[in-house]
């Protein structure tokens, strides 16, 4: 009898690992004229991968338009209004009629190839509701060593306690030392000396001005890139783990005023089910529970 227990232990161990191997997903495909993206759907956002997959299985994203493209930053589709929009409509407003919950999670962030959800406004919009279709795929720009202290800083909070500390006249030696680099026309270090105050200012303010930044997102930002300063303030819901070429090519695309694509940029998404071992096989996606 005194065997049973760790017999039943190594079963329950072989039962886990079995179940976890055994497991499914789901995989969206981006397809367009210049290339498909392939993309995994984050579990932590479950609202937004429900939606995501339902609006797919409805065909609802079929024939949509990447209606803005930024080069540098990302491209957005997902507006039902660009089914049939004729040359040069402005689009970006159009919707299934309804909103998802905000889904922040700091797990994951604006990295090259993040799928995140567009919204209105925070004026309209004062808890970050997603548009209940439109998305968009970040390609961002890669931060450099000498920028890498701007992904410590919450701009918004900074923002505010940075004029705080400008109205205590004590500072006015730095504030005029400041001004001084800025009327240089050195915005690099500019930048770079007013968040070296970053420590004082909040010691001064009392406001946190400074947010912590995982090793993941350091080599993320400085390797692939992205788009940090929109961390924390837009859902990201998924990954492009497949096609990230496909990105800069639509990115790159010429566009009018309005940063919509002179000619159209067509979508089709499909999603398919299959083993997360599987998709580890083919993609190269390593879930992060089975590292």
């Amino acid at each position: 009898m005194k065997n049973v227990l760790p017999i039943l232990t190594l079963l329950t161990a072989l039962f886990v690992m079995t179940s976890c191997a055994q497991k499914n997903d789901y995989v969206v495909t981006i397809k367009t004229k210049y290339g498909d993206m392939t993309a995994i759907l984050y579990d932590e956002t479950p609202k937004h991968k429900e939606n995501f997959i339902k609006l797919t299985k409805d065909h609802y994203f079929d024939s949509l338009l990447f209606h803005r493209v930024i080069q540098g930053f990302m491209i957005q589709g997902g507006d039902p209004d660009s089914r049939q929009a004729q040359p040069g409509q402005r689009l970006g407003s159009g919707g299934p009629g309804y909103t998802v919950d905000a889904e922040f999670n700091p797990k994951f962030f604006h990295e090259k190839g993040a799928l995140s959800a567009a919204r209105m406004g925070d004026q309209v919009n004062p808890t970050k509701a997603s548009s209940g279709s439109q998305f968009y795929v970040v390609q961002g720009t890669v931060v450099t060593q000498e920028n890498l202290d701007a992904l410590k800083i919450d701009q918004a909070k900074f923002g505010q306690a940075f004029q705080q500390w400008m109205m205590n006249a004590a500072n006015k030696p730095k504030i005029d030392t400041l001004n001084s680099i800025y009327m240089k026309g050195d915005m690099a270090g500019y930048q770079r000396a007013v968040f070296a105050l970053a420590g004082e200012i909040e010691q001064q303010t009392g406001i946190k001005v400074t947010k912590d930044i995982s090793p993941e997102m350091i080599k993320a930002y400085t390797t692939v890139g992205g788009a940090p300063h929109l961390d924390g303030g837009y859902t990201v819901f998924g990954k492009v783990i497949k096609g990230l070429e496909v990105i800069d090519t639509i990115a790159a695309q010429p566009r009018d005023q309005a940063d919509r694509p002179l000619e159209d940029i067509r979508m089709t998404v499909t999603v398919e089910e299959m083993s997360r071992k599987k998709i580890t096989k083919e993609f190269g996606y390593v879930y992060p529970d089975s590292k």
